[in-house]
């Protein structure tokens, strides 16, 4: 299928910021966004799961329970990602690279899911992980579904009311090209705020 003129820049955008985030929690090199390559080290679990600050939203062992304000470990599996029914804790909690992580990962797989899949994946059908590298992985995997979700999508869908009938955002009630540009600021702004922790996280070794 050809790609719609409309959707080709999005993707583009896409698969940049997708291929800067990962290669920036990966290393050995990443862009430094006008081509030049940076030297960057491996994430480690440690850093993966490092609160900067006190009572942070993290990804937890489901034995230790849920971390301060949050009321449930969300996902599948032996971890589970801070969460609490709305009304949300406010001021908002600081959250860890595990929690952006793994957030971004769900919406990602869920969305692919509501998009081009069986429209039935939910919030516990996602398992998180403490460990760095299987979350780079699971990531990574939920990038590769929705990228293959919006190659299915011809200048008809990105129209549509409700192509995408991901239940936790405005999706079922927006155009999909909507939707599409919804997702790209969600890893722009995410993958900015991951890389700014390594950045902190960096500091602090020194």
């Amino acid at each position: 299928m050809t790609t719609p003129p409309r959707l080709a820049p999005l993707l583009q955008q896409f698969d940049f910021a997708r291929k800067r985030l990962v290669d920036r929690m990966t290393g050995p090199v990443m862009d430094s966004g006008n081509g030049t390559d940076v030297q960057v080290g491996a994430m480690t679990d440690e850093e993966h799961l490092w609160e900067p600050v006190p009572d942070c939203w993290s990804v937890r062992r489901r034995s230790d329970g849920p971390g301060p304000r949050a009321t449930l470990l969300a996902g599948r599996g032996g971890w589970g990602r801070d969460a609490a029914p709305a009304p949300h804790p406010s001021p908002p909690p600081f959250t860890t690279i595990a929690w952006r992580l793994s957030h971004l990962g769900e919406l990602l797989t869920l969305r692919a899911d509501h998009t081009a899949g069986s429209h039935t994946l939910t919030r516990d059908d996602y398992a998180s992980s403490g460990a760095a590298a299987e979350a780079v992985t699971a990531f990574d995997a939920g990038a590769t579904a929705w990228r293959n979700a919006l190659l299915g999508a011809d200048d008809a869908a990105l129209d549509t009311v409700g192509y995408s009938t991901y239940p936790h955002g405005s999706d079922p009630d927006d155009p999909f090209i909507d939707t599409v540009w919804w997702v790209n600021q969600e890893l722009l702004h995410h993958g900015a705020e991951i890389a700014l922790i390594r950045d902190l996280y960096r500091a602090r070794q020194r």
